[in-house]
């Protein structure tokens, strides 16, 4: 395979993997906002608390990764039906800015926390993945960006099962479609409500717990979520295929500029592409590719 050719695809592989993580955090946002009308801007938060947990439960706890990973998920759901109950729930009917203004408080709340029970430092987290490097096609990619597009893969079906099939799946759809007409048919809307919560966090921890094993843990983990904001109205605001997408090709996206356009310019261009893609976006289709263009009419 010509060289300039193989650097390609050795960007594009190694962006979807990157993409997968956009993907994972856009989900959790997308699903909250879907079924509440709420932006939860202490998502992030939830995002490096579980990385700082699942850090403590596998070294000083020495549980395995599995079990540390199955009792960090756990912690983010209970923690989301915790915040729908007592942060969100007394909110409801009051407009909706005060509602954005708690989950950032939220997570001002959350980020100083973290920080006086896990500390400032930056820790390196024990990465459970073999070192070793897989060869595919002349393409190198790291067991962790393997792992990292295996599970997403695997949760994302696991999803989409749960919103088919299952009962809850099946009252989230409809709470989400129509809430007046979920309650009339007698649904639950806010046991619902409590449960996106629970979904939404345990996607942000699994995000979590890969960024944790390809970057350090700090509290500035949380930033993150921000660069899913450009996935988020790429796919479109309330569109769940729209954010595992949007997700994908911002990754992509913005691989592919780190490696072309840092060369030329001399970096810095891998961190601002997302927000470049946003504005873009923003000017000529602000609705994303699966949102639904509102007509209003007066």
């Amino acid at each position: 395979m010509d060289g300039g050719l193989l650097f390609f695809f050795q960007l594009l592989v190694s962006g979807v993997a990157v993409g997968c993580l956009y993907a994972l955090v856009a989900l959790g946002f997308v699903l909250i906002l879907k079924a509440t009308d709420i932006l939860n801007f202490a998502q992030g938060e939830v995002i490096m608390i579980s990385a700082f947990i699942c850090y403590f439960l596998v070294t000083t706890l020495h549980l395995p990764f599995l079990v540390a990973v199955l009792i960090t998920c756990a912690a983010a759901g209970l923690m989301g039906i915790l915040t729908e109950r007592l942060v969100l729930r007394p909110m409801l009917g009051e407009p909706v800015f005060a509602v954005v203004m708690v989950t950032i408080g939220l997570s001002i709340f959350l980020r100083s926390m973290t920080g006086i029970l896990f500390g400032h430092n930056n820790l390196v987290f024990p990465s459970p993945f073999p070192k070793e490097t897989v060869k595919m096609g002349g393409i190198i990619l790291s067991q962790t960006q393997i792992w990292i597009m295996i599970s997403t893969l695997a949760l994302i079906i696991a999803f989409f099962l749960f919103f088919k099939y299952s009962r809850m799946g099946l009252a989230m759809r409809g709470t989400a479609d129509d809430q007046n007409v979920a309650q009339l048919m007698g649904i639950s809307v806010k046991r619902v409500f409590a449960m996106i919560w629970a979904v939404s966090f345990v996607s942000a921890a699994v995000a979590g717990i890969f960024l944790a094993n390809v970057m350090v843990i700090n509290l500035g983990l949380s930033f993150v979520a921000v660069s899913a904001f450009p996935a988020i109205i790429l796919g479109g605001l309330e569109s769940i295929p729209g954010a595992i997408i949007g997700g994908l090709a911002i990754g992509i996206i913005e691989n592919l500029a780190g490696g072309y356009l840092d060369q030329i310019i001399g970096g810095g261009v891998k961190d601002v592409t997302p927000f470049v893609v946003l504005f873009l976006i923003l000017m000529v289709r602000p609705y994303g590719l699966f949102g639904k263009k509102e007509i209003e009419r007066v």
